[in-house]
């Protein structure tokens, strides 16, 4: 059986301003050309359809069209909710979509039932959990200890009863242990939404989303697509694709990558105001239509540049100086730092400033316990 692995859509998303819409819909485009020419027979969204809970209109629309597409061409679908999604909004008009082989994960009950498809080697059993914090799975399970995100997810998957003789996909949206984040993902305190790879361990392929780079987690068979289109800078050297999976007889799932081309880069330009306004410099690339953050060396600040500099770059999202004053400051602050740290460690140099002694590891643990509760309630 051969499926598209696809995650983390974010539709509506809006970067420094700007909407997004026009270029996932460019991107959706492309992927249905892709899907023309692969001729799968199903389709993954591993969550994070949508960047808000409450997604805007043009974004539900974008999605519609999507899954029109889909259907016009046979293909099983399969929909979980990530983080950004309401799980109730992805859920609703499953049962009626099912109908239709759109399959939309339900809200977690405590129970997930297999969609069973057949191919010439038989059986594969698809699994659809959404995303997932402890504290949805303790309300089932209030008999058990569940004091992380590996508890949550190993006990969620214990409920599914898996026949390991079988063939099994897992659609789930979780960080794994491991995986290499950018900066356009949420990140929960400390780390504390880590989940181990082990949890996995008996499904023949995993097709995760959340995490926006491709790449393996401990093995092929777990695997995040990445996102279709970049949705930082820290992305802009990505090369981004469609993962294609094929699947096979028991054991043996093989992997094919089609990269994916936006309808404008998300692009780093750094030198001069004189250097970056020279017209060898821009004239005949895309650096006109492109996402830019443009990093000027000029020792002394420009008057209005950023003005200026739209004149020739129209999709300037961020900009600024890199020099000896930046540089200084930056040392002198350490602002690069304190955006990087985790809310834990802002409260534990706090905790340093304020007693003059470290955070004892009993004090620790209670922040540490504190604060992730919040975060769950959030």
């Amino acid at each position: 059986m051969k499926l598209i692995h696809l995650s983390d859509l974010h539709l509506g998303k809006r970067l420094n301003e700007f909407s997004l819409i026009e270029d996932q819909e460019y991107i959706l485009t492309k992927v249905i050309n892709a899907i023309d020419e692969t001729r799968p027979d199903g389709v993954i969204i591993a969550g994070d359809v949508y960047d808000k809970s409450i997604p805007s209109a043009e974004a539900v629309e974008l999605f519609d069209n999507f899954l029109v597409k889909l259907s016009q061409r046979n293909l099983k679908v399969f929909v979980i909710s990530g983080n950004h999604d309401s799980a109730e909004r992805i859920a609703f008009g499953g049962r009626l979509m099912d109908k239709s082989g759109i399959y939309m994960s339900p809200v977690y009950s405590g129970n997930i039932s297999p969609i069973t498809l057949n191919d010439k080697y038989g059986e594969i059993n698809f699994y659809l959990l959404p995303f997932l914090k402890p504290t949805n799975v303790r309300k089932y399970h209030p008999d058990k200890a569940i004091d992380s995100y590996t508890d949550a997810l190993k006990i969620a998957i214990d409920e599914m009863m898996i026949d390991k003789n079988s063939r099994n996909v897992l659609v789930t949206h979780q960080f794994v242990t491991g995986s290499i984040r950018s900066e356009s993902e949420d990140i929960s305190v400390g780390g504390t939404d880590n989940v181990d790879a082990s949890v996995f361990n008996d499904f023949d392929y995993v097709a995760l989303g959340h995490i926006h780079r491709s790449q393996k987690c401990t093995s092929n068979h777990i695997r995040y697509s990445g996102t279709p289109l970049k949705y930082s800078f820290s992305e802009a050297n990505d090369q981004k694709t469609i993962t294609v999976v094929n699947i096979n007889e028991k054991g043996k799932v093989d992997l094919e990558f089609i990269p994916l081309y936006p309808k404008r880069d998300m692009v780093e330009i750094k030198g001069t105001f004189n250097e970056l306004t020279l017209k060898s410099f821009w004239e005949n690339t895309t650096l006109i239509s492109d996402y830019l953050h443009v990093t000027l060396t000029d020792e002394d600040d420009v008057p209005d540049a950023l003005t200026k500099l739209r004149v020739i770059y129209k999709n300037i999202m961020k900009f600024d100086y890199d020099n000896v004053r930046t540089r200084t400051n930056n040392a002198i602050t350490g602002a690069e730092a304190v955006e990087e740290k985790q809310p834990f460690e802002h409260f534990s140099d706090f905790f340093l400033l304020q007693n003059g002694q470290d955070i004892s590891d009993e004090q620790a643990d209670f922040v540490k316990r504190i604060v992730e509760e919040i975060w769950e309630e959030e």
